[in-house]
């Protein structure tokens, strides 16, 4: 009866005209950046942060989600039309979409991606509504040294979960918790790394990582890429289901959205890992595996399912442990701080509306999402024929005038070209930005949380694993680390993620 009742101050909170407007523009904006291949989440909600000072704090939060699992929705289109992932968790997608349309079946597949997205994206809101309360109530027995050791363990999940080298994602990690702590010590009031220079007193601004790491360094590696984009324009028919082809689907919808809810939760998992996890147990089940790659509908519809749900149970470890797990998330603490909001147990306690109105504006954006990607195929695919070199300059444009706005000091937008140039940089060596992103949002709360613990122990250092949570903790992040460094463990991850950029 408590859940129904919170549902029910949830659905008072989203459907109010202003909510009902930012969710519906979070969900459409989701679905563009989703169609448009090379922008992504990541750099729309980082280029979007500076409007979301200007917002109720609900209104920012339910706009900000609704372009996350909107994304996901508005890939699977250039996925399957243009054989392009409009979002990264799309690329699986690809495989077998991209075939169906090549056989006259785009609208089946854009069908079943829709569905899928629609059953998964649902029930993963319902996991999150019976899942979070709880988990906020262990976690609100967490004193400084949990938090400390919770927040290890999320940067070294991180770490284990990054594509790439296990050194790499370790030195990225490493990086961000550096560049965390420039500014003004809080404690002694001493300048720490500002190198004299006035601006850097109060620390690197978090949108301007984001919005230098992601969006500049995207449209930078965009450039790059020339050729012919095929586009499947005039076979987007049939856009129903047969009852047979539903009942085929259903089961790896079904465990699509299963995987995607579980992976969904650990830090550095999220859409993408979903996606890859579900297309490879729905082949390793199928009994015609070689059918897969040929334009098998469950192929689409496994990972579809799986990315959506993936997506929106990733809010779990947010909400309740303050923790995100991957780099959407972490921007929408940067959005969350903006509005003086602590993510964590406190926010269901302290601001139940925000809280709940956000997990019911999920359900409503998941309707508007289905109702309305389907109909609008045919504005979409006109989407992908725009030229980026008149694109991209009005994405640069809006970067640096969102970055200006926020302090109205020109050393930011130099400082977002920088980290620009330096996400450029990071690809090119195959570092992955994500790792320098999360490290950079928790390294303030480690060391605050690990000064705090310090000093009400009186300095005795074995707090960390005297206390029994915070010691399984710590516990759980060394085994993940042995685990992952075991040479044959790390050949199996490097196989997997090779296959999954393949």
């Amino acid at each position: 009866m408590e859940l129904l009742s919170n549902l029910g101050l949830g659905f008072s909170v989203a459907l109010t005209f202003t909510n009902i407007f930012y969710c519906f523009l979070g969900v459409v904006l989701g679905t563009l950046i989703g169609v448009l291949p090379g922008i992504g989440p990541v750099p729309t909600i980082a280029m979007l942060l500076p409007i979301t000072y200007a917002l109720p704090p609900v209104s920012a939060l339910i706009m900000l989600a609704g372009i996350y699992y909107g994304a996901q929705y508005g890939g699977s289109t250039t996925a399957i039309l243009v054989n392009l992932p409009g979002e990264s968790s799309s690329v699986v997608t690809c495989i077998d979409g991209y075939q169906m349309a090549r056989q006259g079946r785009a609208g089946k597949a854009l069908a079943v991606a829709a569905i899928g997205s629609f059953i998964a994206g649902t029930f993963a809101t319902l996991v999150v509504a019976g899942f979070a309360p709880p988990l906020a109530e262990v976690a609100l027995k967490f004193g400084p040294a949990e938090y400390f050791s919770l927040m290890v363990l999320g940067l070294i999940s991180a770490v284990v979960l990054a594509s790439g080298s296990l050194v790499k994602a370790i030195g990225m990690i490493v990086l961000g918790l550096l560049l965390g702590i420039i500014g003004t010590d809080v404690n002694s009031g001493l300048q720490r790394y500002t190198f004299g220079i006035p601006e850097l007193s109060d620390g690197i601004g978090f949108v301007v990582v984001a919005m230098g790491l992601f969006a500049f360094a995207e449209i930078i590696i965009n450039l790059e890429h020339r050729g012919h984009r095929e586009v499947f324009t005039d076979k987007v028919s049939n856009l129903m289901l047969t009852w047979k082809e539903f009942k085929e689907v259903l089961p790896a919808i079904a465990r699509g959205t299963g995987i995607g809810s579980v992976l969904g939760i650990l830090p550095g998992g999220g859409a993408l890992l979903s996606a890859f996890a579900a297309y490879t147990i729905e082949k390793k089940i199928s009994k015609e595996p070689q059918s897969f790659g040929k334009g098998n509908i469950r192929g689409v519809a496994a990972p579809e399912s799986a990315n959506n749900s993936g997506s929106q149970a990733s809010f779990i470890p947010l909400l309740t442990l303050g923790i995100p797990p991957n780099a959407v998330m972490a921007l929408m603490v940067g959005a969350m701080t903006i509005h003086s909001i602590q993510p964590g147990p406190q926010v269901m306690t302290s601001n139940p509306q925000l809280f709940w109105g956000l997990i019911a504006s999920m359900w409503i954006g998941n309707l508007m999402l289905v109702v309305l990607n389907l109909p609008m195929i045919g504005i979409w695919v006109k989407l992908l024929q725009v030229p980026y070199r008149l694109l991209y300059p009005a994405i640069l444009v809006f970067c640096c005038i969102g970055t200006y706005s926020l302090q109205n000091n020109v050393f930011d937008v130099v400082l977002t070209v920088v980290f620009g140039v330096l996400g450029w940089i990071f690809v090119k060596l195959e570092c992955e930005p994500a790792p320098l992103l999360l490290g950079f949002i928790l390294g303030p709360l480690m060391e605050e949380n690990l000064r705090r613990a310090l000093l009400l122990s009186r300095g005795d250092p074995t707090v960390f694993v005297t206390r029994p949570i915070s010691a399984t903790l710590i516990a759980l992040a060394a085994i993940l680390l042995i685990i992952v460094a075991l040479p044959m463990i790390r050949k199996k991850r490097e196989e997997a993620f090779h296959e999954e950029a393949a």
